[in-house]
C-alpha cells in the first residue's frame, strides 16, 4: 500500500535560521533531504509534503523557494506548506512575491508558540487566513489542545479555505487528558472543510514510555470526529524522532488501523492527503 506523508519538515541551518532549535539539543542539527529520503522510502512513503520549520520571518520566502526547488526535483516532495506573515498588512505583496508555483500547496503562520490562546481569532488573523481562499491556498494549523477554542471560531468565519488541524490539535497525552479536547475536535469535525492530521502523537506522549495503547483514545476520538475522509498520516519528522522513529510511526498507525477496511486505510495513509493537498497521482 502506497503512503503519502502529509507533515515534514526539512532544515540546514547554513541556509536559514531556526532560533527554536537551539531550546531542542537533540534537533539542532542539520536534517536535510537524503536523510529524509532514506528513511521515508525505507517506510514505503511514495510522496511527501514540506511544511515550514519556523525558520525567522525574515527567511520565511527563502525557505519556500527553496522547498519549491526540491519539489520541482522528481524527489518524495510533492507539495510545499510556506509561511506567510497571515496577521500582517504586508500579507498581500507577500503572497504575490510567493507566486502560484504548482508545488505550493498552503500556508502554515505557527500559532502554537503564541501567549494569546486566542491569537487566531483575532480580526486581522482572520482577515489574513479569508485571503488564501480565492488564491486555492489552505491554511495548516498547529496549536496546542488549549488554544482550540479559537481555531473553532477561526474555522467558522473562514467556510471558504481548508483548514487542516496538524498533530490533531497536540492533545494532553502525557497526562492523559481526553476532555474538553475531545469535544472541541467534535466541534470542528462538523465543519466539511476541516481535515486533520495523525501526527505528532508520540511527542506529545511520554516520549520513552509511550505505547500505542496510550494513543488509542486519542486516535478513536479523531476518527469518531473527522472520518477516515478527512483524516491523512504524517511523521513529523525529525521532530517526531524525539520520541519515535520512522518506520515505528507507520507501523504504529497501522496497528490503530487493525480491523479497518482496506478502503479506509488507503484513505488514511494516502487518498485523503491527495485529495486535499491536490497531489499528482
Amino acid at each position: 500500500m502506497a503512503v503519502i506523508d502529509a507533515h515534514h519538515h526539512l532544515w540546514e541551518r547554513q541556509r536559514f535560521s531556526y532560533p527554536w532549535l537551539r531550546t531542542v539539543p537533540a534537533l539542532d542539527r542539520d536534517c536535510r533531504l537524503p536523510e529524509y529520503e532514506t528513511a521515508a522510502r525505507a517506510a514505503g512513503v511514495t510522496q511527501s509534503v514540506f511544511v515550514q520549520a519556523d525558520a525567522l520571518p525574515e527567511h520565511g520566502l527563502q525557505e519556500a523557494r527553496w522547498a519549491l526547488s526540491l519539489a520541482a526535483d522528481g524527489g518524495p516532495i510533492a507539495g510545499v506548506i510556506a509561511w506567510a506573515p497571515i496577521e500582517l498588512p504586508e500579507l498581500p505583496q507577500y503572497l504575490e512575491h510567493l507566486g502560484q508555483a504548482p508545488g505550493l500547496k498552503g500556508i502554515r503562520r505557527l500559532i502554537q508558540s503564541e501567549p494569546d490562546p486566542g491569537f487566531c481569532a483575532r480580526p486581522e488573523f482572520v482577515a489574513g487566513v479569508q485571503r488564501l481562499g480565492p488564491l486555492g491556498l489552505s491554511f495548516d494549523v498547529c496549536v496546542y489542545h488549549h488554544q482550540l477554542p479559537a481555531v473553532i471560531e477561526l474555522a467558522r468565519a473562514v467556510p471558504d479555505v481548508l483548514v487542516i488541524l496538524d498533530h490533531l490539535g497536540k492533545p494532553a497525552i502525557r497526562d492523559g487528558g481526553l476532555d474538553p479536547w475531545r469535544q472541541h475536535l467534535r466541534e470542528l469535525g462538523q465543519m466539511p472543510h476541516v481535515t486533520a492530521k495523525v501526527s505528532g502523537l508520540a511527542t506529545e506522549a511520554d516520549w520513552r514510555r509511550w505505547r500505542a495503547a496510550d494513543l488509542r483514545p486519542y486516535f478513536d476520538a479523531a476518527v469518531e470526529a473527522f472520518g477516515f475522509d478527512r483524516l491523512m498520516f504524517g511523521s513529523d519528522w525529525p521532530v517526531s524522532t524525539l520520541a519515535v522513529g520512522y518506520q515505528q510511526w507507520v507501523d504504529t498507525v497501522g496497528e490503530l488501523l487493525a480491523g479497518t477496511a482496506s478502503d479506509d486505510r488507503e484513505r488514511l495513509f494516502a487518498a485523503t492527503a491527495r485529495r486535499v493537498y491536490r497531489l499528482a497521482v
